[in-house]
């Protein structure tokens, strides 16, 4: 199976994941087809960037909120829950709502929801409060990864070209940039300004989105529609949307922590997604996750797979391995941020990297050999293991941070409908955040109340083989080869 990765194919709601012959490129007499410009790129970034920098900035301003409120970690962790909560429902649904009535004005919704959310943390007076507002925070930054990946989708359609890389790229780029300045920044604002400060910077970096957004997006096109108000909510499928919450929320809580595991959650969660699939496949006009072109467009399932086992490893990297180094090794949380910052350098030059070439398969073939590889090394180190090493270590894992993120990412542009871009970017998302979940999971069940060497050889063995894993599945989807320029 092909996907050329040269042009975004033309995919039906009713794909069957088989090939589809790309547009055809301008006559030899023609112009050249203009590329996305530079102020469209940078107006999808800044908005894109906001929910991977507010899900690692508040991570240095916890202790504080919780002296604040007298809270302790187990009550302040849900800041942090919360907005991944939030993120994983509302990613593909304000992706479906970009689909249907406008990406940039979703995009604009968006950043509102974000603003206001940053006023209202200036006022918010009890923990319960910050978390309601953690939750909206969610929302607004949910909006703008799938909206943006419709716009490129309807930008790149007009002009005719192949799948912008660089547009693609720069989301990556922003997200894994911004996700490793968010704590280096919510600790400057906490000591200059205190808390709130965290909270209150949503304000300046929402009105700039703004800005940018209205100079140069341009205004989606008008869109013929039946039935009035009905035939839009019937479109959204409300019913659907709701279902897909009720099995997504129990399945999350569920995974928190498996070394209990609470078993009438995911008896929950299991009745919840019969009714979903009972509805989406026999009552719902438009569904909300259509279930008959996912069962027929299996690479993009395979894509969704994929990149949620990647996340799952790099979270697992991100707080089991910081933990012991601080636990174990006992450097402080400063170094510790210095040892990791080559990671996240190596893993925005590869996105860089990867974005430029017009090839998928290779870019993730080199991720998840380095992802093993790493992992393994996790198992040879130890409290005796010099620096370097733990920073070469880091520097490896950096690799598929970046490049599994970028070409997994064109997977998805290539296998996604293209009238369903903003959902199917917004599930990519919720893998990513299940994979999240499932990480603190694996980190509980091998560190138990405090890292260890032994835990953490234990991570390396369960890393290890979800690696092993995804290489074979990964060189033999037939869905990822031939992509070439």
């Amino acid at each position: 199976m092909r996907f050329p990765m040269r042009f975004a194919p033309r995919v039906s709601g009713g794909n069957t994941g088989k090939s589809v012959r790309p547009p055809e490129p301008a006559g030899a007499g023609e112009a050249a087809p203009p590329a996305l410009g530079g102020r469209f790129v940078a107006a999808v970034a800044v908005g894109s960037m906001l929910n991977p920098v507010n899900s690692s900035m508040i991570s240095t301003a916890l202790v504080p909120i919780g002296r604040s409120f007298g809270a302790g970690p187990s009550a302040t962790v849900w800041l942090v829950a919360g907005l991944y909560l939030a993120s994983a429902v509302a990613q593909p649904v304000m992706g479906r709502v970009a689909d249907h009535l406008g990406a940039r004005r979703v995009y604009l919704a968006g950043l509102v929801l974000v603003g206001l959310s940053g006023a209202a943390g200036l006022v918010a007076d009890s923990l319960g409060e910050l978390v309601a507002v953690r939750v909206l925070t969610g929302v607004g930054t949910s909006a703008a990864y799938p909206a943006a990946m419709a716009m490129i989708r309807r930008q790149s359609a007009q002009t005719l070209g192949g799948p912008p890389s660089g547009a693609l790229g720069a989301l990556t780029i922003a997200a894994l940039a911004s996700a490793a300045l968010g704590p280096a920044l919510g600790g400057l604002l906490t000591g200059l300004a205190g808390w709130r400060a965290v909270f209150a910077v949503n304000i300046p970096l929402a009105l700039a989105g703004l800005a940018l957004a209205l100079a140069w997006l341009p205004r989606d096109e008008p869109r013929p529609r039946a039935g009035g108000a009905r035939g839009v909510w019937s479109e959204l499928d409300p019913a659907g949307v709701l279902f897909f919450a009720g099995t997504l929320l129990p399945l999350m809580f569920f995974l928190t922590d498996l070394s209990r595991p609470r078993w009438p959650l995911l008896a929950a969660g299991g009745l919840a997604a019969g009714a979903l699939t009972a509805w989406e496949l026999r009552a719902a006009r438009h569904p909300f996750l259509d279930l008959r072109m996912l069962a027929a467009n299996r690479p993009l399932v395979r894509t969704y797979v994929r990149y949620g086992a990647s996340f799952l490893v790099v979270y697992c990297v991100l707080y089991g391995y910081t933990q012991w180094l601080e636990e174990v090794r006992g450097y402080s949380a400063a170094l510790t941020g210095v040892i990791m910052l080559p990671m996240c350098a190596v893993a925005a030059v590869c996105s860089w990297a990867g974005a430029r070439r017009a090839t998928v398969r290779g870019p993730l073939l080199v991720g998840t050999v380095a992802m093993v590889a790493a992992s393994a090394a996790l198992a040879f180190t130890g409290p005796g293991t010099p620096m370097a090493v733990l920073v070469l270590v880091g520097v490896v894992f950096g690799l598929p941070n970046g490049l599994n993120a970028v070409g997994n990412q064109a997977a998805l542009y290539a296998q996604a409908p293209a009238g369903g871009t903003g959902t199917a970017a917004g599930l990519f998302r919720t893998a990513q955040y299940v994979g999240a979940v499932a990480s603190t999971s694996v980190i509980g069940l091998v560190y138990g109340d405090r890292a260890t060497t032994a835990g953490l050889h234990s991570a390396a063995v369960v890393l290890t083989a979800l690696g092993a894993l995804l290489l074979p599945a990964t060189l033999f989807d037939r869905a990822l080869r031939g992509a070439g320029r």
